[in-house]
């Protein structure tokens, strides 16, 4: 009995794999074994980075309350533990935008606080 392989498969899974490595750079666009390698290492960066993205705005969003609440005369942590204290529930990400595009709003927000 002659050995049976599942070709329709494999060449499913390479064409995956090559539709993914479209607009690369040289080898890595169309050599399978190159363009395997350079996929699962996209994927490997874009897993990590998911996570990385979600620090690096929270760390954007603590630098813009800190920068807006000195112009008021408070640093950051203590402008949060007020915050907290008297019951202001906004997020890191609201208070941020307000912060950066509405300060009036978060002048009156440091007044209550304070």
């Amino acid at each position: 009995m002659p050995r049976s392989v599942n070709s329709v498969a494999s060449r499913a899974r390479r064409k995956k794999v090559m539709k993914q490595a479209k607009g690369y750079f040289g080898r890595r666009k169309n050599v399978w074994t190159v363009a395997k390698n350079a996929v699962e290492k996209a994927m490997q960066y874009a897993y990590r980075d998911r996570r990385n993205k979600k620090r690096n705005f929270r760390s954007l969003w603590i630098t813009r309350i800190n920068a807006g609440a000195r112009m008021h005369g408070l640093s950051y942590s203590q402008f949060m533990g007020k915050a907290k204290a008297s019951g202001i529930e906004l997020n890191r990400k609201v208070l941020a935008d307000l912060a950066m595009n509405h300060p009036d709003a978060f002048k009156a927000i440091v007044e209550k606080v304070k």
